[in-house]
C-alpha cells in the first residue's frame, strides 16, 4: 500500500509540472491499447505531438501473501523546447522502492 501511495505521489508531481507548450497545440499521436480490468495489474501508454510520452506496466507480485506488492515498470519522455534535448526517465517501483534512471539525447 505504501508503494501505491509513493507511485501516486510521483504521478501527481509529474502532472503538476508546468507545461512549456500551450495545451491547445498538443495532440495525442499514439495511445497504447490497454487490457486493464483492475485485477492483477495494468498497462497504459501514450505519445503526444510535443514529444512527451509515457508507458507503464504493473503487476501484483506475491499475491495473497504478507509480502504482496505492486511492481511497476515504465518510462516517460519529454523534449525541452528551448534546447531541443530529449529527456527520458526509465523507472522501476516495487517492494524495494522507486528506482529511476535518466538519460538525455539531442533531438
Amino acid at each position: 500500500m505504501k508503494l501505491f501511495i509513493a507511485v501516486a505521489f510521483f504521478v501527481a508531481v509529474a502532472f503538476a509540472a508546468p507545461q512549456l507548450v500551450p495545451e491547445e497545440n498538443v495532440v495525442l499521436v499514439k495511445e497504447t491499447p490497454s487490457d486493464n480490468i483492475g485485477v492483477g495489474g495494468y498497462n497504459y501508454g501514450y505519445e503526444l505531438s510535443n514529444g512527451q510520452s509515457h508507458q507503464e506496466t504493473a503487476e501484483v507480485i506475491n499475491q495473497g501473501t504478507e509480502n504482496e506488492a505492486l511492481a511497476v515498470r515504465g518510462s516517460f519522455t519529454w523534449v525541452d523546447p528551448q534546447t531541443n534535448v530529449r529527456y527520458t526517465v526509465n523507472y522501476v517501483a516495487d517492494e524495494n522502492g522507486f528506482h529511476p534512471e535518466g538519460e538525455h539525447i539531442p533531438a
